[in-house]
């Protein structure tokens, strides 16, 4: 047994090795010139005499990002017929035969055209990554998975197209494309971003100073936290922190459900630690007893949750608080998060058996508890 665990864990390396390089440049919102630079890039990369190819770019009809197109080697995109059109996508076995040893690929959120190899660009890239191509891509700060509350708080938008927080933990190097509002509102005025004739309509939507800011600000934050996981996993450290090991412990309600993973799963990313999700079905929770509506989106959940890494936990028990402690113990969870409960805290705290009894183990464990807005 321990032989095998000796081989598996020679190979994670090998193919880790193996792997190509994964840099990212992320922004605050479009037109702060991720696209422009990452072409700049490639133009200096060329330059250097490595093999670089733009394997899908989206300019936007940008004219000084467009200009930088010439001279670089792209690979034809694939031509697919949708809904009576004609559309195109990343080609990703062009990119895997053609094997440069860097390929820019552009929109790392994208959704690919139905009848596509995967789903998401970002898999495609992942999936160019494990042939051993070096990738270099883009994504705005809007698209990151476990940050929806706060954008949608911020734009009053909710965003189709989400990159799970796993794809950036696995960049080698996450790159911030920063600028302050004034100069973002500045090149949308002058027609840098979108057409003139949709700048009055930006301008009292998305590119309020106001949100700018905000997002700027979650940007920033992002990469500043990618860089100290970074830090602390390639250089030495004199005091090892605590293994933190968090477990969400959600209910049916979806909308409570979806905060605490996201949330959650920041809070696991920031420690870079190893993470569950804990969905406790009672009696009454049963999937005859239960609507079709709920059980999808209690699926959909779980989906969530694995995407953002995860691992999902499902168990049958009558007492809720007994089924969180029993798995806290055996997961050796260090710290539990929670939504929080509709009636006041102290009320739930007072006179719920479920927390009396969470708070009662907890007081003799080392385990927090995290209640969570």
């Amino acid at each position: 047994m321990e032989k095998d665990k000796n081989a598996e864990h020679f190979l994670k390396l090998i193919r880790q090795s193996r792997r190509g390089k994964f840099k990212i440049y992320i922004g605050m919102s479009p037109g702060v010139g991720k696209t422009y630079r990452m072409l700049q890039e490639a133009k200096a990369l060329l330059r250097n005499g490595v093999d670089i190819k733009i394997g899908y770019i989206e300019t936007h009809n940008r004219a000084e990002t467009h200009a930088l197109l010439e001279g670089l080697p792209i690979i034809p995109r694939r031509k697919l017929f949708y809904k009576g059109k004609e559309l195109d996508e990343l080609d990703v076995n062009a990119v895997i035969n053609l094997h440069p040893e860097v390929v820019v690929i552009d929109e790392l959120a994208h959704t690919n055209i139905e009848g596509s190899r995967n789903e998401k660009r970002w898999q495609d890239v992942m999936q160019i990554l494990n042939e051993g191509i070096n990738v270099i891509s883009a994504v705005n700060i809007q698209h990151l998975e476990s940050l929806q509350e706060e954008i949608k708080n911020i734009t009053g938008i909710a965003i189709n197209e989400r990159v799970p927080d796993s794809v950036l933990q696995q960049a080698d190097e996450v790159v911030n494309i920063d600028l302050t509002a004034d100069e973002l509102v500045t090149r949308l005025k002058e027609g840098k971003i979108y057409s003139l004739d949709k700048v009055a309509v930006s301008l009292q939507n998305f590119f309020q100073p106001e949100k700018i800011l905000q997002l700027r600000e979650l940007a920033l934050k992002e990469v500043v936290t990618q860089v100290e996981r970074k830090i602390e996993t390639e250089l030495p450290r004199a005091v090892q922190m605590r293994n933190e090991r968090f477990m969400a412990c959600i209910s049916s309600n979806h909308e409570v459900a979806k905060k605490v993973i996201r949330k959650t799963a920041r809070l696991a990313a920031y420690y870079r630690s190893k993470w569950f999700v804990l969905y406790v079905q009672t009696p009454g929770e049963e999937m005859d007893k239960i609507g079709l509506a709920s059980q999808r989106h209690l699926i959909n959940n779980f989906k969530l949750a694995t995407e953002l890494g995860a691992e999902v936990i499902r168990i049958q028990h009558s007492k809720i608080g007994k089924g969180i402690i029993e798995i806290a113990e055996k997961k050796e969870i260090t710290t539990i998060c929670m939504g929080k409960p509709h009636l006041s805290l102290l009320k739930v705290i007072l006179s719920t058996n479920v927390f009396n009894q969470i708070l009662k183990k907890l007081s003799s464990n080392d385990i927090d508890l995290v209640i969570l807005s």
